[in-house]
């Protein structure tokens, strides 16, 4: 069953505006590291996922402040426990990391994903 049609233009309006951690790992992602294939701001269902990787069947999303804060904690674990019940797993990675350096952040993508 495809994503609604709300959920696919929210998807579309976040790819043209990625944030900076965000724009630093599709840069490296978007070349197919390993053969591993990605897309970026990707629909399921209701949600839409910074990054997916469907030979892994995972999302990857990019942290940044704004998940700590108000009742997106809590957003985050509906979200985590909704992809999961469908078999995908989530591998979340902080912004600040990504910032920190951005070649260990798609290294430990790149890794989770099924890469050496």
């Amino acid at each position: 069953m495809p994503p609604p049609i709300a959920t696919i233009r929210k998807a579309r309006r976040l790819r043209r505006e990625m944030t900076l951690p965000e724009v630093l790992i599709w840069q490296r992602l978007r070349q197919s590291p390993l053969g591993i294939k990605f897309r970026r701001q990707h629909p399921l269902g209701p949600y839409v996922f910074d990054f997916y990787c469907p030979a892994a069947k995972s999302v990857i999303e990019i942290d940044g402040i704004a998940h700590d804060m108000g009742d997106n904690p809590g957003r985050d674990v509906a979200r985590d426990a909704w992809v999961e019940a469908k078999g995908i797993r989530v591998i979340r990675i902080p912004a600040s990391e990504v910032l920190r350096s951005v070649d260990e952040a798609v290294e430990a993508i790149v890794r989770a994903c099924g890469g050496r």
